[in-house]
């Protein structure tokens, strides 16, 4: 058969937001799949050196998406950055003025977004953005707040590895939690959403597990396993 490409978030979904621990057992079923010739591509808000770290600890497939598609890391010496930190910058100093609680993030080092701690009203924010003609996008990850480039999310920043490693949406399988994996829904043929994910995520998926986190992925792959053999 045709290998399949995994492209699967970090945050809530093969780990618990807010511990960030990984649940191993659902790394090893996604390193299985990797194994028997599948692709396993982790596209994620965390920075993409997080990701790519992973991907070579984790044993999957040896490039990531960061930065909620704001950053693609090939190898430890080449990143393709598609957003603009600085218009993100100049967002973040308008919307810390004028809202009150808007804090940075103790994150990785970003080179495209600006990753903010959930202590304010987003929607608030988002409206200031319209007003103020900001080229930004604000979202939420459920691990944290973020300001990215205005057309940049994770759809936009996987299609970039789609076109470099030749792969079509017809064999993409996106697993996610949260609303900013809608974007990375959409350009898949098949998507799962967690049973962690609001009734909305859930909606925009072509699939859902009932478990949560991890052991919703693990219980995902067991689904799927019968379309998925050796390559």
């Amino acid at each position: 058969m045709k290998p399949k490409t995994f492209a699967v978030d970090i945050d809530g979904t093969i780990t618990e937001n807010g511990g960030g621990r990984i649940n191993l057992d659902a790394l090893s079923a996604l390193r299985h799949m990797k194994n028997i010739g599948h692709n396993v591509i982790f596209v994620t808000g965390r920075s993409s050196v997080e990701a790519y770290l992973l991907s070579i600890f984790g044993g999957t497939t040896r490039i990531a998406v960061g930065e909620n598609g704001g950053c693609i890391t090939v190898n430890t010496n080449e990143h393709i950055l598609l957003g603009n930190i600085q218009q993100c910058q100049q967002a973040f100093q308008i919307i810390k003025k004028d809202i009150d609680n808007v804090v940075e993030k103790p994150v990785f080092p970003r080179m495209t977004e600006v990753v903010l701690e959930r202590t304010f009203d987003l929607n608030m924010a988002k409206q200031l953005v319209l007003e103020k003609n900001l080229d930004v996008l604000l979202s939420d990850s459920q691990y944290a707040f973020h300001i990215n480039s205005r057309g940049i999310d994770k759809g936009t920043g996987f299609q970039e590895v789609m076109k470099r490693l030749s792969i079509s949406s017809d064999d993409v399988i996106a697993i996610g939690d949260s609303a900013t994996d809608i974007p990375l829904f959409k350009v898949a043929k098949t998507s799962i959403a967690l049973g962690n994910s609001t009734e909305y995520v859930k909606s925009q998926a072509t699939m859902t597990v009932s478990a949560k986190s991890g052991d919703g992925v693990i219980e995902a792959l067991d689904k799927l396993a019968p379309k998925l053999s050796e390559v």
